[in-house]
């Protein structure tokens, strides 16, 4: 019998991983807990800037959205956003392979903050505080609000239908803010001990305290933030 998966990314940022759990051997279920709103039409704070910094995909998304020019230097928080950017066009692309904290360490290791001031690519909740952390080296960093991302309001039918089933076996978390959701909403549905046979891969240890609440068959951590990790962790954790 096919193994299902259940990843809960927007949807935006499902793909890539859909497909690596299908070659795997999978059957995907997408739940998308945040929408991605981007703004468009944007007069972005672009004078004196000598880079800009993306902490997710969908602040690249929203950024080419706004912004013709693709020579800046970007600097990407992992290799996923990385890999985004350089999709839509930019052409001097460093992925810092992990979190808002390997992010600021790498640019502190390679800019010099009188070269001119960070732009970045932000939505309107942040999760880590990459300003206050670049601020402190002496960096001007211009926060650019691109993008919004709205919580799910509800768990969808089939999702509730997969539950109620049991047809999960494993299910992928790879933000704090879309773990506590999907708590929140398994909750209001009742639904906590229809988790019981299900195994939960959190991309980090922030991820993994959101879920704790539920009572998972099984929690797994990815050795490191980024994707490829996660994907080692269900590797290790699914093998017969």
């Amino acid at each position: 019998m096919t193994r299902r998966a259940l990843v809960t990314r927007p949807r935006e940022d499902a793909e890539g991983i859909s497909r690596a759990l299908e070659s795997r051997g999978f059957a995907v279920q997408i739940e998308p807990l945040l929408d991605i709103v981007i703004e468009r039409g944007l007069s972005l704070p672009l004078t004196g800037v000598q880079g800009i910094l993306a902490t997710s995909a969908n602040g690249v998304r929203a950024l080419a959205a706004n912004l013709d020019d693709r020579g800046l230097p970007l600097w990407a928080v992992g290799d996923a956003t990385a890999a985004c950017a350089r999709e839509l066009g930019f052409r001097q692309v460093e992925s810092a392979g992990g979190n808002v904290e390997m992010l600021a360490d790498l640019v502190a290791r390679r800019v010099d903050p009188s070269g001119g001031a960070l732009l970045h690519a932000a939505a309107s909740k942040l999760a880590g505080d990459l300003s206050g952390r670049l601020g402190a080296l002496g960096f001007e960093v211009r926060r650019a609000v691109l993008y919004e991302a709205r919580v799910a309001t509800a768990l969808s039918p089939s999702l509730i239908a997969s539950l109620d089933q049991e047809d999960i076996d494993l299910a992928l978390f790879f933000s704090p803010r879309t773990a506590a959701t999907f708590v929140t909403l398994v909750e209001a549905a009742n639904r906590p001990a229809a988790c019981r046979p299900i195994a939960a891969y959190a991309l980090s240890k922030a991820v993994a305290g959101e879920l704790a609440a539920l009572p998972w068959r099984v929690m797994c951590t990815a050795a490191r933030p980024d994707q490829e990790a996660l994907l080692a962790a269900i590797d290790e954790g699914e093998r017969p």
